[in-house]
């Protein structure tokens, strides 16, 4: 430990590696590279991953939704390739029989993928989806409440013809600054009276159509387009602590079983379950981060490579210098800690610089991303945690301590008598 405090021990270490400045900051160069990728490349898959997790915002990712297709197997007499319906009491048996669900909010749409022309509003005609939701949807999708309110339980309850439009659905039906709230929009020829407006952020898909669609009570709905208690599709969240991966096939059973489909026909249901796509996506950026630290140290290996190189260089050169040192009595210990001190020094103070410039890299970006709006952005906030970075400093410790074994255990081989006798 004194040897490690020991000021002639730091004043030599600086003499040698000043001898050969060049040949130093080459060596050095390796290692501060190999750091430098190292930081960079988790901090862009850290931000890489915020950008893909911006577009989850709020949504209850320990999701589902499910909709019913055509039956795929013959059962109890009936024939294969039926069509069946979702039908409102399907909600309740689910909510009865499947414990661990947080909720099951029967949905109905018009308009399929980009909506059909089917909202007027004086002269204006748009092409809108419009979904018939109960409250609850609010909490597992994210909304902004821009105006007014979103659908309650006495709208449900009472059937009311009310409706919340997007800002894209504003901007279309209604000139700039004119009253939204009390207006009435007119879908398939039914009037809604508009009670409020959203705005959705970090969305999939396309986030200007993620604002053209118009929300009613589901019960309206029902009324005003003759769907009576036809359910065209669900979205179903498990409470936390349980997986929907994992109780969705208790679901599918209950469908099941009140509209008489075999129970193993996997096609009459079908489904996409945001839960197990969320652990895909999270299991990629596993993977990321692996191939960004299996990248960073080979380069990071090749650096050290250089570093013992040189230290090995260094020995030989200073062989009668080490041949002196052990014939006045210094240990085999005393030599070995002095050339690890020395390849620990380089290592370790190449690694640092190059930590110091991949944080300043992050900063700019950091910088520059903050007078942008990252809103829609699938890069967020590149950068890495004091943990990573701790972990880079043991890295570059025991890369240090590697790259100057060798060399010492070749210094303390060569005899005082033969160091001597080397010209």
């Amino acid at each position: 430990m004194s040897k490690i405090f020991s000021r002639d021990s730091w004043a030599e270490i600086i003499e040698a590696l000043s001898s050969n400045w060049f040949r130093t900051i080459l060596t050095a160069f390796g290692v501060l590279w190999g750091i430098f990728i190292l930081v960079i490349l988790l901090a862009a898959g850290n931000g890489l991953e915020n950008g893909i997790k911006q577009s989850f915002t709020g949504m209850a990712t320990n999701s589902m939704f499910m909709w019913a297709q055509n039956v795929s197997q013959p059962y109890k007499g009936l024939p294969k390739g039926r069509r069946y319906n979702f039908k409102l009491d399907d909600v309740q048996a689910i909510k009865d029989q499947v414990p661990g669900l947080r909720f099951v909010s029967p949905r109905n749409q018009l308009g399929g993928f980009r909506g059909s022309n089917n909202v007027v509003r004086g002269l204006q005609t748009g092409a809108f989806n419009v979904y018939g939701d109960y409250p609850e949807i609010t909490q597992q999708q994210p909304m902004d409440i821009t105006s007014g309110r979103f659908i309650n339980y006495s709208d449900i309850e009472e059937k009311r013809k009310v409706a919340i439009i997007g800002s894209g659905v504003q901007t279309a039906l209604y000139d700039p600054g004119e009253e939204v709230i009390g207006s009435y929009i007119k879908i398939n020829g039914v009037n809604f009276m508009v009670i409020g407006t959203y705005k959705k952020n970090g969305q999939n898909g396309d986030p200007e159509e993620n604002q053209k669609e118009i929300y009613v009570p589901f019960t309206s709905f029902s009324q005003a387009f003759n769907m009576a208690n036809i359910v065209g599709w669900m979205a179903i969240t498990a409470e936390d602590g349980s997986s929907i991966t994992e109780l969705k096939s208790q679901v599918f059973d209950v469908i099941k079983a009140r509209h008489s489909i075999a129970p193993t026909d996997d096609r009459a249901v079908g489904n996409f379950d945001l839960y197990e796509q969320y652990n895909k996506i999270n299991g990629l950026f596993t993977a990321l981060n692996f191939v960004a630290y299996f990248v960073g140290i080979l380069i990071l290996i090749s650096g050290v490579i250089g570093i013992s190189n040189i230290m090995l260089i260094v020995v030989k050169e200073r062989t009668k210098e080490i041949g002196v040192r052990r014939a006045l009595g210094a240990t085999p210990w005393s030599i070995r800690s002095q050339i690890l001190l020395e390849s620990s020094f380089l290592t370790i103070i190449s690694g640092m610089v190059g930590i110091i410039l991949a944080t300043g890299v992050l900063i700019l970006v950091n910088n520059e991303m903050d007078k942008m709006d990252t809103s829609e952005m699938m890069f967020l906030n590149p950068s890495v945690d004091i943990g990573v970075v701790f972990t880079a400093l043991m890295i570059l410790i025991i890369s240090g301590l590697l790259a100057g074994l060798i060399p010492a255990q070749n210094a303390i081989k060569i005899r005082p008598v033969e160091a001597l006798r080397t010209d």
